[in-house]
Protein backbone atom coordinates (compact mmCIF):
# COMPACT_ATOMS: atom_id res chain seq x y z
CA UNK A 1 0.00 0.00 0.00
CA UNK A 2 1.07 3.70 -1.05
CA UNK A 3 2.21 5.78 2.10
CA UNK A 4 0.35 8.41 2.21
CA UNK A 5 1.23 9.83 5.57
CA UNK A 6 2.76 13.21 4.88
CA UNK A 7 6.89 12.95 5.34
CA UNK A 8 8.19 15.05 8.60
CA UNK A 9 10.69 18.20 6.97
CA UNK A 10 12.20 21.17 8.53
CA UNK A 11 9.60 23.28 6.11
CA UNK A 12 6.34 22.13 4.60
CA UNK A 13 5.20 18.46 4.10
CA UNK A 14 5.12 15.95 0.77
CA UNK A 15 2.39 13.48 0.80
CA UNK A 16 2.27 10.58 -1.38
CA UNK A 17 -0.67 9.98 -3.45
CA UNK A 18 -2.65 6.83 -4.01
CA UNK A 19 -1.62 7.07 -7.50
CA UNK A 20 2.40 7.17 -7.09
CA UNK A 21 2.60 11.05 -7.31
CA UNK A 22 4.03 13.54 -4.82
CA UNK A 23 1.65 16.41 -3.27
CA UNK A 24 3.58 19.29 -1.60
CA UNK A 25 2.26 21.95 1.28
CA UNK A 26 3.32 24.59 3.91
CA UNK A 27 1.91 26.76 6.59
CA UNK A 28 2.04 30.18 4.78
CA UNK A 29 3.09 33.41 6.59
CA UNK A 30 -1.16 34.13 6.58
CA UNK A 31 -1.06 30.82 8.90
CA UNK A 32 -2.97 28.86 5.93
CA UNK A 33 -2.11 25.88 4.53
CA UNK A 34 -1.50 26.11 0.75
CA UNK A 35 -0.66 23.76 -1.79
CA UNK A 36 1.38 23.31 -4.79
CA UNK A 37 -0.43 24.17 -8.25
CA UNK A 38 0.10 20.57 -9.35
CA UNK A 39 1.51 17.26 -7.99
CA UNK A 40 4.69 15.96 -8.49
CA UNK A 41 6.13 13.01 -10.17
CA UNK A 42 9.20 12.52 -8.11
CA UNK A 43 9.62 13.54 -4.59
CA UNK A 44 13.01 15.41 -5.49
CA UNK A 45 10.90 18.03 -7.24
CA UNK A 46 8.64 18.40 -4.96
CA UNK A 47 11.22 19.22 -2.05
CA UNK A 48 12.59 21.35 -4.69
CA UNK A 49 9.03 23.44 -5.07
CA UNK A 50 9.45 23.67 -1.20
CA UNK A 51 12.72 25.19 -0.79
CA UNK A 52 11.42 27.67 -3.38
CA UNK A 53 8.78 28.62 -1.24
CA UNK A 54 10.68 28.95 1.75
CA UNK A 55 13.38 30.99 0.08
CA UNK A 56 10.61 33.39 -0.97
CA UNK A 57 9.23 33.59 2.58
CA UNK A 58 12.52 34.01 4.60
CA UNK A 59 13.21 37.40 1.70
CA UNK A 60 10.24 38.44 2.12
CA UNK A 61 8.79 38.11 -1.43
CA UNK A 62 6.01 35.50 -0.73
CA UNK A 63 2.48 36.20 -2.27
CA UNK A 64 -0.28 34.48 -1.50
CA UNK A 65 -1.13 32.43 -4.49
CA UNK A 66 -4.75 32.38 -4.20
CA UNK A 67 -4.49 35.98 -4.77
CA UNK A 68 -3.15 35.58 -7.79
CA UNK A 69 -6.04 33.33 -10.05
CA UNK A 70 -7.47 36.94 -10.46
CA UNK A 71 -7.78 37.01 -14.17
CA UNK A 72 -6.05 40.34 -15.93
CA UNK A 73 -9.41 41.70 -17.10
CA UNK A 74 -10.66 41.66 -13.52
CA UNK A 75 -8.14 43.11 -12.01
CA UNK A 76 -7.79 45.90 -14.36
CA UNK A 77 -11.70 46.76 -14.40
CA UNK A 78 -11.11 47.27 -10.53
CA UNK A 79 -7.98 48.89 -11.00
CA UNK A 80 -10.02 51.27 -13.35
CA UNK A 81 -12.47 51.77 -11.12
CA UNK A 82 -10.94 52.63 -7.73
CA UNK A 83 -8.23 54.62 -9.33
CA UNK A 84 -8.78 57.82 -7.96
CA UNK A 85 -8.46 61.41 -9.89
CA UNK A 86 -8.96 59.67 -13.58
CA UNK A 87 -10.44 61.93 -15.90
CA UNK A 88 -13.22 60.93 -17.79
CA UNK A 89 -11.55 60.84 -21.10
CA UNK A 90 -8.70 58.63 -19.89
CA UNK A 91 -11.37 56.61 -18.29
CA UNK A 92 -12.51 56.12 -22.12
CA UNK A 93 -9.18 55.53 -22.99
CA UNK A 94 -8.31 53.12 -20.65
CA UNK A 95 -11.38 50.84 -21.17
CA UNK A 96 -11.31 51.10 -24.69
CA UNK A 97 -7.19 49.36 -24.55
CA UNK A 98 -8.37 46.74 -22.63
CA UNK A 99 -11.32 45.97 -24.17
CA UNK A 100 -9.90 46.29 -27.84
CA UNK A 101 -5.74 45.41 -27.46
CA UNK A 102 -5.70 43.42 -23.91
CA UNK A 103 -8.73 41.38 -22.83
CA UNK A 104 -9.72 39.90 -25.99
CA UNK A 105 -6.18 38.09 -26.31
CA UNK A 106 -4.90 37.78 -22.81
CA UNK A 107 -7.23 38.95 -20.46
CA UNK A 108 -7.93 35.23 -19.35
CA UNK A 109 -4.95 34.83 -17.98
CA UNK A 110 -4.43 34.93 -14.19
CA UNK A 111 -1.96 37.30 -12.94
CA UNK A 112 0.18 34.63 -11.20
CA UNK A 113 0.61 32.81 -15.10
CA UNK A 114 1.68 36.30 -16.68
CA UNK A 115 5.19 36.61 -17.45
CA UNK A 116 7.44 38.60 -19.74
CA UNK A 117 7.05 35.78 -22.21
CA UNK A 118 3.44 36.30 -21.84
CA UNK A 119 3.44 39.80 -22.59
CA UNK A 120 5.68 39.52 -25.41
CA UNK A 121 4.38 36.92 -27.15
CA UNK A 122 1.00 39.45 -26.83
CA UNK A 123 3.05 42.17 -28.35
CA UNK A 124 4.43 40.48 -30.98
CA UNK A 125 1.16 38.68 -31.91
CA UNK A 126 -0.76 42.35 -32.11
CA UNK A 127 2.09 43.92 -33.94
CA UNK A 128 1.98 41.25 -36.58
CA UNK A 129 -2.12 42.16 -36.85
CA UNK A 130 -1.15 45.25 -37.91
CA UNK A 131 -1.81 47.35 -34.87
CA UNK A 132 0.67 50.73 -34.92
CA UNK A 133 3.70 50.55 -32.28
CA UNK A 134 2.11 53.68 -30.30
CA UNK A 135 -1.53 52.11 -29.54
CA UNK A 136 0.77 49.22 -28.31
CA UNK A 137 2.71 50.93 -26.31
CA UNK A 138 -0.06 52.81 -24.50
CA UNK A 139 -1.60 49.89 -23.77
CA UNK A 140 1.24 47.75 -22.81
CA UNK A 141 2.06 51.50 -20.42
CA UNK A 142 -1.37 50.97 -18.82
CA UNK A 143 -0.68 47.36 -17.99
CA UNK A 144 2.31 47.49 -16.82
CA UNK A 145 0.90 50.52 -14.60
CA UNK A 146 -1.56 48.17 -13.27
CA UNK A 147 0.89 45.51 -12.92
CA UNK A 148 2.66 48.23 -10.45
CA UNK A 149 0.31 48.52 -8.33
CA UNK A 150 -0.27 44.15 -8.11
CA UNK A 151 2.94 44.31 -6.83
CA UNK A 152 2.81 47.04 -4.43
CA UNK A 153 0.70 47.85 -2.50
CA UNK A 154 -0.86 44.87 -3.34
CA UNK A 155 1.51 42.04 -3.40
CA UNK A 156 -0.19 39.37 -5.42
CA UNK A 157 3.04 39.63 -8.06
CA UNK A 158 6.38 39.33 -6.92
CA UNK A 159 7.84 41.39 -9.79
CA UNK A 160 5.65 43.07 -12.83
CA UNK A 161 6.30 40.51 -15.60
CA UNK A 162 6.14 43.58 -18.49
CA UNK A 163 9.44 43.81 -19.28
CA UNK A 164 9.85 44.34 -22.68
CA UNK A 165 12.47 46.43 -24.24
CA UNK A 166 11.62 49.60 -25.80
CA UNK A 167 7.54 48.45 -25.94
CA UNK A 168 6.36 51.44 -24.18
CA UNK A 169 8.29 54.15 -26.68
CA UNK A 170 6.04 55.62 -28.72
CA UNK A 171 7.00 57.04 -32.57
CA UNK A 172 4.51 58.71 -33.84
CA UNK A 173 3.86 60.65 -36.91
CA UNK A 174 5.86 63.61 -37.34
CA UNK A 175 2.59 66.38 -37.30
CA UNK A 176 2.47 69.15 -40.15
CA UNK A 177 3.61 72.99 -38.72
CA UNK A 178 1.16 75.48 -39.86
CA UNK A 179 2.84 79.17 -40.54
CA UNK A 180 1.79 82.51 -39.37
CA UNK A 181 0.36 83.51 -42.48
CA UNK A 182 -1.44 80.14 -43.13
CA UNK A 183 -2.50 80.44 -39.40
CA UNK A 184 -4.79 84.03 -40.22
CA UNK A 185 -5.65 82.17 -43.86
CA UNK A 186 -7.14 79.39 -41.66
CA UNK A 187 -9.21 81.92 -39.41
CA UNK A 188 -10.09 83.96 -42.47
CA UNK A 189 -11.63 81.08 -43.66
CA UNK A 190 -13.69 79.79 -40.39
CA UNK A 191 -16.99 80.94 -39.93
CA UNK A 192 -16.43 84.62 -38.42
CA UNK A 193 -17.89 83.25 -35.13
CA UNK A 194 -15.54 80.46 -34.67
CA UNK A 195 -12.25 82.31 -36.69
CA UNK A 196 -10.99 83.51 -33.09
CA UNK A 197 -10.72 79.82 -31.82
CA UNK A 198 -8.25 79.33 -34.27
CA UNK A 199 -6.00 82.55 -33.06
CA UNK A 200 -6.23 81.64 -29.39
CA UNK A 201 -5.08 78.11 -30.22
CA UNK A 202 -2.05 78.90 -32.35
CA UNK A 203 -1.08 81.85 -30.34
CA UNK A 204 -2.12 81.50 -27.21
CA UNK A 205 -1.09 77.21 -26.85
CA UNK A 206 -4.87 76.35 -26.00
CA UNK A 207 -6.08 72.25 -26.10
CA UNK A 208 -9.28 72.25 -28.24
CA UNK A 209 -11.17 71.56 -25.06
CA UNK A 210 -9.43 74.46 -23.35
CA UNK A 211 -11.04 77.11 -25.98
CA UNK A 212 -14.33 75.65 -25.50
CA UNK A 213 -14.63 76.11 -21.89
CA UNK A 214 -14.00 79.54 -21.72
CA UNK A 215 -16.08 81.78 -20.37
CA UNK A 216 -16.13 85.81 -21.28
CA UNK A 217 -14.77 86.61 -17.73
CA UNK A 218 -11.59 84.39 -18.15
CA UNK A 219 -10.11 87.29 -20.67
CA UNK A 220 -9.34 90.33 -20.05
CA UNK A 221 -11.13 93.68 -21.34
CA UNK A 222 -8.22 94.08 -23.94
CA UNK A 223 -8.23 90.29 -24.61
CA UNK A 224 -4.08 90.75 -23.33
CA UNK A 225 -4.80 87.69 -20.54
CA UNK A 226 -6.47 84.71 -20.90
CA UNK A 227 -7.00 82.20 -17.72
CA UNK A 228 -7.51 78.96 -18.27
CA UNK A 229 -8.90 77.29 -15.01
CA UNK A 230 -11.22 74.65 -16.80
CA UNK A 231 -12.00 72.51 -19.81
CA UNK A 232 -15.00 70.55 -21.57
CA UNK A 233 -14.36 66.47 -22.07
CA UNK A 234 -16.46 64.84 -24.09
CA UNK A 235 -17.52 61.56 -23.29
CA UNK A 236 -19.20 58.85 -25.15
CA UNK A 237 -22.76 57.91 -23.87
CA UNK A 238 -22.24 60.94 -21.64
CA UNK A 239 -21.46 64.36 -23.35
CA UNK A 240 -19.59 67.23 -22.98
CA UNK A 241 -18.08 67.08 -19.16
CA UNK A 242 -16.56 69.90 -17.78
CA UNK A 243 -13.12 69.69 -15.86
CA UNK A 244 -9.85 70.79 -14.78
CA UNK A 245 -7.23 70.99 -17.31
CA UNK A 246 -5.43 67.86 -18.14
CA UNK A 247 -2.45 68.46 -16.28
CA UNK A 248 -2.37 70.56 -13.39
CA UNK A 249 0.27 73.08 -14.87
CA UNK A 250 -2.79 73.39 -17.26
CA UNK A 251 -4.44 75.29 -14.49
CA UNK A 252 -2.57 78.90 -16.24
CA UNK A 253 -2.88 82.84 -17.23
CA UNK A 254 -1.48 82.99 -21.16
CA UNK A 255 -0.03 86.56 -22.31
CA UNK A 256 -1.69 87.39 -25.57
CA UNK A 257 0.42 88.35 -28.53
CA UNK A 258 -0.89 92.44 -28.62
CA UNK A 259 -1.03 91.41 -32.32
CA UNK A 260 -4.44 89.10 -32.46
CA UNK A 261 -5.83 90.99 -29.07
CA UNK A 262 -7.86 93.56 -32.13
CA UNK A 263 -9.38 90.21 -33.22
CA UNK A 264 -10.64 88.80 -29.99
CA UNK A 265 -12.08 92.06 -28.37
CA UNK A 266 -14.25 92.45 -31.61
CA UNK A 267 -15.22 88.20 -31.28
CA UNK A 268 -16.27 89.10 -27.56
CA UNK A 269 -17.92 92.23 -28.99
CA UNK A 270 -20.41 90.32 -31.08
CA UNK A 271 -20.39 86.62 -30.30
CA UNK A 272 -20.87 86.48 -26.54
CA UNK A 273 -23.20 87.53 -23.77
CA UNK A 274 -22.16 89.96 -21.03
CA UNK A 275 -22.61 87.91 -18.16
CA UNK A 276 -18.94 87.28 -17.00
CA UNK A 277 -19.85 83.50 -17.23
CA UNK A 278 -21.16 83.55 -20.72
CA UNK A 279 -19.21 80.96 -22.95
CA UNK A 280 -16.69 82.52 -25.72
CA UNK A 281 -17.63 79.73 -27.78
CA UNK A 282 -20.60 78.47 -28.71
CA UNK A 283 -23.35 76.76 -31.71
CA UNK A 284 -25.34 78.53 -33.49
CA UNK A 285 -27.98 78.05 -30.98
CA UNK A 286 -26.20 79.39 -27.76
CA UNK A 287 -24.87 75.89 -26.45
CA UNK A 288 -21.09 74.66 -25.45
CA UNK A 289 -19.61 73.43 -28.96
CA UNK A 290 -18.56 69.94 -29.52
CA UNK A 291 -15.67 68.80 -31.92
CA UNK A 292 -17.80 67.12 -33.91
CA UNK A 293 -20.25 69.96 -34.83
CA UNK A 294 -17.84 72.37 -34.79
CA UNK A 295 -15.63 70.33 -37.85
CA UNK A 296 -18.75 69.44 -39.00
CA UNK A 297 -20.26 73.10 -39.57
CA UNK A 298 -16.92 74.77 -40.13
CA UNK A 299 -16.33 71.85 -42.78
CA UNK A 300 -12.56 72.09 -41.40
CA UNK A 301 -11.74 69.14 -43.16
CA UNK A 302 -12.31 70.70 -46.68
CA UNK A 303 -11.07 73.84 -45.67
CA UNK A 304 -7.65 72.26 -44.88
CA UNK A 305 -7.95 70.06 -47.20
CA UNK A 306 -8.32 73.31 -49.96
CA UNK A 307 -5.41 75.21 -48.55
CA UNK A 308 -3.22 72.07 -49.33
CA UNK A 309 -3.24 71.28 -45.74
CA UNK A 310 -4.98 67.46 -45.66
CA UNK A 311 -5.04 65.81 -42.44
CA UNK A 312 -4.41 68.81 -40.51
CA UNK A 313 -6.14 68.86 -36.59
CA UNK A 314 -7.12 71.68 -34.82
CA UNK A 315 -4.22 70.28 -31.92
CA UNK A 316 -1.94 71.03 -34.74
CA UNK A 317 -2.17 74.79 -34.07
CA UNK A 318 -1.59 73.82 -30.55
CA UNK A 319 2.01 72.82 -31.81
CA UNK A 320 2.87 75.33 -34.10
CA UNK A 321 2.04 78.16 -30.84
CA UNK A 322 4.34 76.03 -28.95
CA UNK A 323 7.20 75.52 -31.71
CA UNK A 324 6.70 79.70 -32.17
CA UNK A 325 7.15 80.32 -28.99
CA UNK A 326 10.10 78.14 -28.45
CA UNK A 327 12.12 80.06 -30.63
CA UNK A 328 11.65 83.04 -28.51
CA UNK A 329 14.33 81.77 -26.55
CA UNK A 330 13.07 81.56 -23.62
CA UNK A 331 14.17 78.63 -20.50
CA UNK A 332 12.27 75.42 -20.47
CA UNK A 333 10.42 76.15 -17.23
CA UNK A 334 8.73 79.58 -18.86
CA UNK A 335 7.96 77.55 -21.77
CA UNK A 336 6.20 74.95 -20.37
CA UNK A 337 4.27 77.04 -17.82
CA UNK A 338 2.63 78.89 -21.23
CA UNK A 339 1.67 75.56 -23.07
CA UNK A 340 0.31 73.93 -19.77
CA UNK A 341 2.44 70.98 -19.84
CA UNK A 342 2.97 68.95 -16.33
CA UNK A 343 5.90 67.16 -15.37
CA UNK A 344 5.87 64.41 -12.23
CA UNK A 345 10.04 65.25 -11.57
CA UNK A 346 9.41 69.11 -11.05
CA UNK A 347 5.88 69.51 -9.85
CA UNK A 348 6.65 73.11 -8.35
CA UNK A 349 8.46 74.01 -11.26
CA UNK A 350 5.14 76.23 -12.57
CA UNK A 351 5.12 78.32 -10.61
CA UNK A 352 8.39 79.72 -10.64
CA UNK A 353 7.54 81.06 -14.37
CA UNK A 354 7.77 84.33 -14.36
CA UNK A 355 4.63 86.53 -16.24
CA UNK A 356 7.86 88.92 -17.77
CA UNK A 357 8.86 85.54 -19.32
CA UNK A 358 5.63 85.16 -20.75
CA UNK A 359 5.40 88.91 -21.57
CA UNK A 360 8.16 88.15 -24.27
CA UNK A 361 6.82 85.39 -25.73
CA UNK A 362 4.02 87.34 -26.38
CA UNK A 363 5.78 89.68 -28.18
CA UNK A 364 8.04 87.73 -30.24
CA UNK A 365 4.56 85.90 -31.16
CA UNK A 366 3.48 89.28 -32.22
CA UNK A 367 6.20 90.05 -34.66
CA UNK A 368 6.06 87.33 -36.21
CA UNK A 369 2.12 88.18 -36.81
CA UNK A 370 3.94 92.04 -37.96
CA UNK A 371 6.14 90.24 -40.24
CA UNK A 372 3.39 88.68 -42.05
CA UNK A 373 1.34 91.58 -42.43
CA UNK A 374 3.99 93.61 -43.73
CA UNK A 375 4.67 90.58 -46.34
CA UNK A 376 8.41 90.86 -45.00
CA UNK A 377 8.44 87.28 -44.38
CA UNK A 378 10.87 85.05 -46.72
CA UNK A 379 11.94 81.06 -46.41
CA UNK A 380 15.12 79.86 -45.45
CA UNK A 381 16.55 76.81 -46.32
CA UNK A 382 14.96 75.01 -44.25
CA UNK A 383 11.59 76.27 -44.96
CA UNK A 384 10.96 78.30 -42.15
CA UNK A 385 9.72 81.38 -42.05
CA UNK A 386 12.47 84.30 -41.62
CA UNK A 387 11.85 88.24 -41.37
CA UNK A 388 14.30 89.81 -44.14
Amino acid sequence: MPNNKGRKRRFGSVRKTTVGEFQASYLGPDGKRHFAPHRFKRMSDADRWLNGIEALIISGDWTDPERGKVTLTEYSERWITERPGLRPRTVELYRWLLRKHVSPFIGDVELRRLSAAVIRQWRSDRLGAGVSASVLAKAYRLMRGILNTAVDPDAILVRNPCKVPGADKENPEERPLVTVAQVFDLAARMPDRWAAMVLLAAFGSLRFGEVIALRRGDLSADASTVRISRAFVDVPGQGLLIGPPKSRAGVRTVIMPYAVRAELVAHLAEFVEKADDALVFTGKKGAALRRPNFAQLSKWTEVVADMKLKGLHFHDLRHAGNVWASKAGMSTKDLMSRMGHDDMRAALIYQRATSDADERIAEKLSQLVDDHRKGTHTRDADGDETAE
